[in-house]
């Protein structure tokens, strides 16, 4: 059974169009954020922790300005009634299984024979590549805002922008199947890999069904940092 939205006066057209809004904006304002604070000596040099670390926190501080503007705009003004922020005493235990089984089962599953048939390609440790590169670009106290970023904050404002906006407008327009399809693709996309989209879709499939049958972002947020933190651990322990 589908839950009653939370946000009905919110359609495909607004949701894509805040969406699209605070992507675009967001990732100038953390390009131009980054380039304040670094400036490589040449082009194959690492990005750093800090300059990941400005990035991410100017960007994320504009999607949540538009979240803010819609749900004070069209909503109630309550991010809890309008976006599903909300939490249950459930959402842990099943939260962090469901993110455990997503890191450790639902991608390989899906990645496995993507491998066989396209070594090349799909090579695990090209997957696997990138967070490899934003682990091994935290060192000392860096550590702590690497967690901070991939643990606790990405999780919390992606559910809000994905779940909680996109998918939730899409579905109020054009029904719950096509918005779970269509975020799940769009939240794969924007990771701009192309060899992680696999395994990253089967994952927003995951959350979106969460959401579906929750009707809130609790479960979807503890399930995404439960798999953030498992593959964050995966690639510390394998170094």
């Amino acid at each position: 059974m589908q839950p009653v939205p939370n946000f009905p006066a919110l359609t495909a057209r607004t949701s894509i169009s805040y969406w699209f809004g605070a992507f675009l904006l967001g990732n100038i304002a953390a390009l131009v954020a980054v380039v304040a604070v670094w400036r490589p000596d040449n082009a194959d040099e690492p990005v750093p922790m800090r300059a990941t670390t400005v990035s991410a926190v100017v960007m994320w501080a504009v999607f949540l300005l538009f979240l803010r503007m819609l749900t004070r705009g069209l909503g109630s003004g309550s991010w809890r009634h309008d976006y599903g922020l909300a939490f249950r005493a459930v959402d842990i235990p099943a939260g962090i299984a469901l993110g455990v089984l997503g890191q450790f089962v639902i991608a390989p599953l899906v990645n496995l024979p993507l491998t066989r048939l396209f070594p090349d390609s799909f090579d695990t440790g090209e997957i696997e590549r990138r967070a490899r590169e934003l682990s091994d670009s935290a060192t000392g106290a860096w550590v702590i805002a690497l967690v901070l970023i991939v643990v606790v904050a990405a999780p919390v404002v992606e559910e809000l922008m994905y779940r909680g906006l996109l998918q939730q407008g899409l579905s109020n327009s054009l029904g719950a199947t096509k918005a779970w399809l269509i975020a799940a693709a769009v939240f794969a996309a924007v990771h701009l890999q192309p060899i992680e989209f696999p395994g990253l879709f089967a994952f927003a499939l995951l959350l979106g069904w969460i959401h579906r049958r929750t009707g809130r972002l609790g479960m979807c947020i503890v399930t995404h940092m439960a798999f953030n933190a498992c593959g964050l651990l995966l690639v510390s322990l394998l170094d």
